[in-house]
Order: C-alpha cells, then structure tokens, then sequence
C-alpha cells in the first residue's frame, strides 16, 4: 500500500481525527491528532489507531508502523 491509501483509509475509519501518513511501502510513519486521545494512556492511543490498521496488518498489505498521537492541545506545542 501506498502511504496515500494508508492514509485514505485511517482519514475514513478515523473520522474525528486528522491524519498524516509517510513511508515507502513497506514502514509507515502515522501521526494523528484528535480530541479522542484526551485521558487516554500512550497504550489506549496506539490500540486506538490499530484497530483501524489490524485488516491490513493481518493481511500483509502493512508491515510496519511508527505512530504518534496527539490530542489538538499537545500538537499545538510541537
């Protein structure tokens, strides 16, 4: 998969969220930025985004990710 389709299908399941996908096709860098990370543990917030990935990891079609969340409070401090 493309970074782009990767990022096509987080944006649809994710819909609250804003989401930027970087990679090669084989390692994706995913960062996404929503209010839904409010209270949630660093844990809470990766299973939160993987389970949007999990057909797609199961599959094969995604191999390897790096994610960063952040609530919209946070991402403002970066």
């Amino acid at each position: 998969m493309s970074p782009v389709e990767v990022q096509a299908l987080l944006a649809e399941k994710l819909t609250e969220c804003q989401v930027q996908v970087d990679g090669d096709g084989y390692k994706y860098e995913i960062t996404v930025v929503g209010d839904v990370f409010d209270g949630l543990n660093a844990v809470k917030r990766q299973q939160y985004v993987y389970a949007a990935l999990n057909e797609k990891i199961a599959d094969g079609s995604i191999h390897a990710v790096t994610i960063k969340t952040f609530t919209p409070a946070q991402w403002a401090e970066q």
